[in-house]
């Protein structure tokens, strides 16, 4: 598995858990406002880290940490990914699965074995600006609503999350969002901040208070809607 990045504690990455956040280097998407460029762009430029010496580190951590993270980029990608969740597993911590939802069949293999508690799925945009929000022109959709529909339908805790970027979202677009997703358990509105490093140019965030109207419209549609980002 190629491992491009260890956060040895982080206390925002896993809700209500100390973690430690494992990266993954490579994605199939390329939206514009990504924050994570060398992930996406420059795999060859990160640091590697092989699954022992991360598995080595977390030995070290039972008792302290509560959780680990799998992101990236998208983790997914990594045929392995499975065993390291069950070596992860093993080891008796919580996982948590970062994923963008293009993977439908290796998420599902990693729900049917139990080997996530929690998983976050990205949800860029409404359906008809999908292509554009990922940057992926003529991109096929299917494999996210799968994704979807496994989340729903798995028992396992999850949540979507959507990072809001002026340039691709409107009320409108959140509007159709929450239609799609309905009665799902939580949503989470994430407010843009450029790294400086981003996939993309020309993107921009929304003021709280139009991130908060937005959580509004968001409402009706999620058991549980929140924003990340916003003081």
């Amino acid at each position: 598995m190629r491992i491009s990045g260890l956060q040895k504690l982080s206390m925002v990455d896993y809700p209500g858990k100390l973690a430690a956040t494992v990266f993954t280097g490579g994605c199939d998407l390329r939206c514009p406002f990504c924050h994570n460029a060398p992930l996406v762009l420059r795999v060859a430029e990160t640091p590697e880290f092989s699954q022992e010496e991360v598995l080595s580190f977390l030995r070290t951590r039972q008792g302290l940490l509560d959780g680990v993270v799998l992101s990236g980029g998208e983790p997914l990608l990594q045929a392995d990914a499975a065993e390291f969740l069950a070596a992860v597993r093993s080891l008796g911590f919580s996982v948590k699965l970062d994923t963008n939802g293009c993977h439908p069949e290796a998420l599902a293999n990693i729900l049917e074995r139990g080997l996530t508690d929690y998983v976050a799925m990205d949800i860029k945009n409404r359906r008809e600006k999908y292509a554009e929000t990922a940057g992926m022109p003529g991109f096929d959709l299917a494999p996210v609503e799968e994704s979807v529909r496994l989340l729903q339908s798995s028992g396992v805790d999850f949540e979507f999350r959507t990072t809001v970027v002026r340039e691709f979202h409107t009320a409108a677009d959140i509007r159709a969002i929450g239609q799609w997703l309905e009665g799902s358990p939580r949503y989470f509105l994430q407010k843009f901040v450029d790294s400086g490093d981003l996939v993309g140019t020309g993107c921009h965030g929304l003021e709280d208070a139009e991130m908060r109207a937005l959580a509004e419209t968001a409402r009706p549609w999620f058991r549980e809607v929140a924003l990340r980002g916003v003081d």
